[in-house]
């Protein structure tokens, strides 16, 4: 395309300074979600819930969330900083030049001659890199999860499941790593300056694979997926997906308890057979109609057209990022910068080009956000129309509370953050005003706290 080839041109060079660039993006949005973080902590640093939910939430419940919400925030900086630090020092000292020289070294002195060639050193150079990444931010996961996590009561994973987590994430990242990426290189290398069609076309059927053998060989290492037992839950279920006339294969109960005591529901698939999966400890504190509520949430953005409509969004973004790309994968100035000067390898081309392309991520992320909140209350207001707007207001209520979810936030921490409307917005769209007791129940001192992601449901 000569759009793209005028481009490539424009960018390439001599001593244009990439590396100075590429480090104020990294330095810029550090400083902006810093500055976003000292809004919302002066919110969390509030003493009484907003007007909403001051019938719903007790002073001991709503003190908690804001202590949790503290000391993520605090955690937060921290490694923040720490996550800032590592970029630094690699961009600065041409890390990637040299584990790629170090790699090399490797490659010569071990690796049969059959193995020789660009595909083979850059996946042993993305495994090396993959590894050190991951020993850097252990520090960070450890104390997320034994520190904060287990003060709070929501940890449930010991130090062995930890650890066996982590060597079967990292099993499974060779095992399907290997061929992803020398397929992806592959393509590159042997179909020209258009690779962006084919690359496009690859992520699409790699997506599909993904859908398919996910649930029978990836999940089952690390969750246990039973079919759920006959009662009013299942009954209530399959007699919403006949209403909407999704097209429902089978329902799952997994053991979300095993690790911690986080709670959701989801739905994944082909289009012609959908599996609906729900956590267990959603099951054990919620009452049947209000799981059925949050199915019925849920459904609404498959039958409002939700998921097509992001899916799309997400092909059309995947294809953009790929014929970007194409402007950028022999741009020497940008290689020169790190301390490529002889070699110019895909994989590290494309890493360069991610980290350049951060702002326009950054804006990226920000429009999907706001697309999102917005799908998230079309999706209330259909389980409203399908008459469960007390349940679905009560299910929102109990997982916040169980949750010790942020019960406010500063408006622009939230658009820039948050995939999901808070809570005392979407009761309001839901026109909640309390039941007629005062309360929900589900903010009595007796509830045990659980742990979900702050925005998923």
């Amino acid at each position: 395309m000569d759009v793209l080839q005028r481009l490539a041109t424009f960018l390439d060079r001599p001593l244009f300074p990439w590396k100075k660039l590429i480090i104020s993006f990294s330095l810029g949005q550090y400083l902006l979600e810093s500055f976003l973080s000292y809004r919302q902590y002066r919110v969390l640093q509030q003493k009484k819930p907003p007007k909403v939910l001051e019938a719903e939430v007790t002073q001991e419940v709503y003190d908690k969330s804001q202590a949790y919400g503290r000391a993520k925030a605090k955690f937060g900086a921290v490694d923040g900083l720490y996550g800032l630090a590592q970029s630094m020092g690699f961009y600065y000292y041409d890390v990637l030049a040299k584990l790629w020289a170090i790699t090399g070294v490797w490659m010569i002195h071990y690796a049969p001659e059959r193995f020789s060639g660009e595909i083979t050193h850059s996946i042993l150079f993305f495994f090396t890199l993959n590894l050190i990444s991951t020993l850097t931010s252990l520090p960070s996961s450890i104390y997320s999860t034994f520190v904060i996590e287990e003060k709070f009561g929501f940890n449930k994973q010991t130090p062995t499941l930890f650890i066996t987590d982590l060597l079967k994430s990292q099993a499974l990242m060779v095992v399907f790593g290997t061929p992803i990426l020398s397929a992806f290189l592959a393509i590159i290398q042997k179909t020209g300056s258009n690779f962006f069609y084919y690359i496009w076309i690859f992520v699409i059927l790699l997506q599909i694979f993904g859908v398919t053998i996910y649930p029978i060989l990836i999940q089952p290492l690390f969750n246990k997926l039973s079919p759920m037992e006959e009662g009013p839950l299942k009954k209530g279920v399959e007699a919403l997906a006949k209403r909407l006339k999704f097209p429902l294969k089978d329902l799952y109960v997994i053991d979300g308890s095993k690790r911690s005591a986080h709670s959701n529901a989801y739905f994944y698939g082909l289009p012609w057979k959908k599996h609906i999966v729900i956590f267990d400890t959603l099951i054990e504190k919620s009452e049947t109609e209000e799981v059925i509520a949050v199915l019925g949430h849920e459904l609404g953005h498959w039958s409002l057209g939700h998921t097509t409509k992001m899916l799309g969004i997400a092909q059309f973004h995947t294809f953009y990022i790929f014929a970007l790309f194409s402007a950028f994968v022999n741009n020497h100035s940008l290689y020169n910068s790190f301390g490529f000067y002889k070699e110019f390898p895909i994989i590290v081309g494309f890493i360069l080009f991610s980290d350049a392309l951060s702002p326009m991520d950054t804006v990226f992320k920000l429009l999907m956000n706001i697309l999102s909140r917005k799908f998230e209350f079309e999706a209330d207001a259909f389980a409203v129309e399908l008459g469960y707007p007390v349940e679905l207001a009560r299910a929102l209520i109990k997982l916040q509370i169980q949750n010790l979810s942020t019960m406010d936030s500063d408006w622009m921490y939230a658009t820039y953050h948050f995939s999901h409307p808070i809570l005392p917005e979407r009761l309001k769209a839901l026109g909640w005003h309390g039941e007629k007791n005062g309360n929900t129940g589900a903010a009595k001192e007796s509830d045990k706290v659980l742990k979900a992601g702050d925005r998923e449901l």
